[in-house]
């Protein structure tokens, strides 16, 4: 039986990308997955594309906050309510391989890592475009990852069996970053799949609270 991964994505108006961000997750070629949406007050119609999804495959799970608290209450939320092994990050405007969760759990349980993350590429905001790849060293010790963040959000994940549930630091921007560090005063190396397996979505007009 393969093991349950959990995938925490915050959603702040988020309509234009995030039917695609699911249809993602809907075609992992790991199938045994559980999403959990957590809208943070959207204004927009992302709240309505998600219900729609949701009735099509129960593996999706909805969380409404009801006050706007930011990325990291959002994401502490969904992990709280997680009930998988393996936790995993996806953005509602990033996009996953479909054998980003086969290769990568494999990877993990194949050499007994706590926290994982691979490659990906960066694509243009309104056309999905690549921009460019970006590759990503083979391990990162918490001394190296404070002089450059080099895990992206959107590909990491870590085992809860081996070290529990680990938060996001209630800060406005860079939470992903404070734990990867939590983790790493935990563990002494996060392992890297240097293989592009998701896809970074350049927003130009950005904000904290959605990315």
């Amino acid at each position: 039986m393969k093991e349950l991964v959990s995938i925490i994505m915050p959603n702040y108006n988020s309509e234009p990308f995030i039917k695609k961000s699911i249809v993602s997750v809907l075609s992992q070629s790991y199938e045994n997955w559980e999403l959990i949406v957590v809208d943070d007050c959207s204004s927009d119609d992302s709240l309505k594309v998600t219900e729609s999804l949701i009735s099509d495959d129960k593996r999706i799970k909805l969380i409404q906050l009801t006050e706007n608290s930011g990325p990291a209450i959002a994401r502490n939320r969904a992990i709280k309510e997680a009930k998988g092994r393996y936790i995993a990050f996806l953005d509602s405007d990033d996009l996953w391989h479909a054998d980003k969760l086969s290769r990568q759990i494999s990877f993990m349980q194949e050499h007994d890592i706590v926290l994982s993350y691979t490659g990906y590429y960066r694509i243009e905001e309104i056309s999905g475009e690549i921009i460019d790849q970006i590759k990503v060293p083979e391990k990162v010790s918490y001394s190296e990852l404070l002089k450059q963040n080099i895990i992206g959000c959107l590909t990491a994940i870590y085992d809860t069996e081996k070290i529990g549930k680990v938060y996001m630091p209630d800060i406005l921007k860079r939470q992903d970053f404070g734990l990867w560090l939590k983790i790493l005063k935990k563990v002494p190396y996060a392992y890297g799949l240097d293989e592009p397996l998701a896809y970074y979505r350049v927003r130009t007009t950005s904000v904290s609270s959605n990315k």
